[in-house]
């Protein structure tokens, strides 16, 4: 008979054996290849047949009570199953886990995390974190598997554990500019839930004001430098072409020609960094001043971002930049524009 040595395309082992009884086969092969102690007393086999795969090296143990019925390597698909399976009735992946599979994160974590319904007590498992909800019946995804929250509450769930504002308010930016949700979703998400930290801030994150904000970075110029110092409202993710390629600006002044692109990396790639020289000279093209900052100018000094970019609008006829205090730079860069127009006068 055929063994299972490897694990095919879509995650499911190849080759599972086929001296499983009909059922239990389905079972494993929607599970990734993956099958409880219960499971398999369930579907016709004993404890002496388990136990002889087992020392056969044909199946072998993920977790307790929990076991992959093939003999190669387990891929991401049997491990998360596993963890799903061990943690029992009602678990499902979450937080970072069910990013995972959502898109909403760019890499497994080392941890799994699973939440658990609340009336239920589950022992600590070693590699997963586990949480329970009063509300998990609610949360969980009505068909995908593994079983796994829904992307909405995936998204609130890992901004309400998240060290800071601008991280919370990340994963609301990224989940809706990779085009995984919606406002009115995550908005009705946030509404069924009895407390939501930041629930202010995040709500205003979900406003017609914030359409097209795609990340953090984006976030934060908005919130500490376009709105505090009174700059016109930009165009978020505004598109052009670039040849025969679509390019997006990530806020456009339209009417005064100007762009601000935001990297909140450390560095560029090689590669990406060509792009961006290409799109800001395809910018400079059409007549378009570019004004490129990075995380450090935004967080850390807002108020220079800020009158740097007042200055280069009021060049092209913007007039009506305020500094947010009396020692803001862009209060400066008001009094120096209303020099010349006061000796003229």
């Amino acid at each position: 008979m055929k063994r299972a040595d490897s694990v095919g395309s879509a995650g499911h082992p190849v080759g599972m054996r086929s001296e499983l009884p009909r059922e239990l086969h389905e079972l494993a092969w929607a599970q990734d290849g993956v099958l409880t102690t219960s499971q398999a007393l369930g579907g016709g086999l004993t404890r002496a047949m388990i136990r002889s795969r087992l020392e056969q090296r044909r199946w072998q143990r993920l977790q307790t009570g929990v076991y992959a019925v093939f003999s190669g390597p387990p891929g991401r698909p049997a491990i998360l199953w596993g963890a799903v399976l061990r943690a029992g009735p009602g678990a499902m992946l979450s937080h970072q886990s069910a990013a995972e599979l959502a898109g909403l994160a760019d890499r497994p974590s080392a941890l799994i995390y699973l939440t658990v319904p609340g009336d239920r007590y589950v022992e600590r498992i070693p590699g997963i974190v586990l949480r329970r909800s009063a509300r998990a019946g609610q949360t969980v995804h009505p068909v995908a598997v593994p079983p796994r929250t829904r992307v909405e509450e995936t998204v609130l769930d890992l901004a309400a554990a998240a060290a800071t504002l601008d991280d919370a308010c990340g994963w609301i930016t990224r989940a809706l500019g990779r085009r995984l949700t919606t406002q009115a979703r995550l908005q009705d998400a946030m509404a069924m839930r009895p407390r939501v930290r930041w629930r202010r801030e995040l709500a205003e994150t979900l406003t017609a004001d914030w359409d097209g904000v795609h990340s953090s970075l984006e976030h934060r110029y908005l919130r500490t430098v376009e709105r505090p110092h009174a700059l016109p409202r930009g165009l978020r993710q505004a598109g052009a072409r670039q040849g025969a390629s679509a390019i997006y600006r990530d806020v456009l002044y339209d009417q005064y020609a100007v762009a601000v692109e935001l990297d909140g990396r450390a560095a560029h790639p090689g590669d990406r960094r060509w792009s961006d020289i290409r799109r800001d000279n395809a910018a400079a093209a059409d007549g378009i001043v570019t004004l490129r900052y990075g995380w450090l100018d935004v967080s850390q000094h807002p108020c220079l971002v800020a009158a740097q970019v007042a200055q280069v609008l009021q060049l092209r006829g913007f007039s009506t930049a305020r500094g947010c205090s009396a020692t803001c730079p862009v209060t400066e860069v008001i009094a120096r524009a209303a020099r010349p127009r006061l000796a003229a006068g």
